[in-house]
């Protein structure tokens, strides 16, 4: 059960992650870089801090061919079901920045709990800054659906 956790040290004490870290499709990745490259500037700092993490995740990831890609694995255009300290299981769609409709439970890859989710795995326990503090998201489910992405 995941719960609101304060310290980064605890954070890294209980976070569960399936395939040892971030996993990422070959061209998803390239496209991610690209997409962070262009967005340093962003005025808001909850979204600058995870686009800073984020980028420093992406450093360690495991970059696999399109066939190698586990189905469980959060990418762009996937349905994240997720559980979190603040109430019951929810699910998003992780998007583009310019495909995101929050009424619609489409969110930004480049959004808090878009850059906590990307690359991660079902059943993976994955601890992230958010602007209410440091928390702990469970990944309870992850379903594939395909968007429009850029060549």
């Amino acid at each position: 059960m995941p719960f609101y956790c304060n310290t980064p040290l605890l954070a890294q004490k209980i976070m569960n992650i399936k395939y040892g870290g971030l996993i990422l499709e070959k061209k998803e990745y390239d496209l991610l870089k690209r997409i962070l490259a262009m967005s340093k500037y962003y005025k808001d700092s909850s979204y600058r801090a995870s686009i800073s993490k984020l980028s420093e995740e992406l450093k360690s990831a495991k970059i696999v061919a399109e066939k190698d890609i586990p189905d469980d694995v959060v990418r762009f255009g996937s349905v994240v079901s997720i559980q979190t300290p603040f109430g019951p299981e929810k699910s998003y769609q992780l998007v583009l920045p310019d495909q995101s409709d929050v009424q619609k439970n489409k969110i930004s890859i480049l959004a808090p709990m878009g850059s906590a989710l990307i690359g991660y795995a079902k059943d993976d326990e994955v601890s992230w800054q958010f602007p209410s503090g440091l928390n702990i998201i469970k990944i309870v489910n992850v379903t594939q659906e395909k968007i429009e992405t850029p060549k």
